[in-house]
């Protein structure tokens, strides 16, 4: 990535953001409660763990029983 590059993508992440900051600010103050809980489940939805993070995660759910048996694992989906 070139220097120029770089600053016309960090021009339209600041535009961007600025243009989000704008949309929250015109949001009335009893519904910022919700808005901040879609903005939180969002980026935990669009943000991806490492490999590693994401196996120290199971290993931890493993070893707690916070994971479910292999039998149970398909069980609901209408696999076809």
């Amino acid at each position: 990535m070139t220097d120029q590059n770089f600053v016309a993508d960090n021009a339209t992440t600041t535009e961007t953001g600025q243009k989000v900051i704008e949309e929250i600010q015109q949001t009335p103050q009893e519904y910022l409660p919700n808005l901040l809980q879609i903005v939180r489940l969002f980026r935990e939805s669009v943000t991806q763990n490492t490999a590693e993070e994401s196996f120290r995660q199971g290993w931890q759910e493993a070893m707690t029983g916070n994971a479910l048996p292999i039998s149970e694992l398909w069980d609901g989906i209408d696999a076809e």
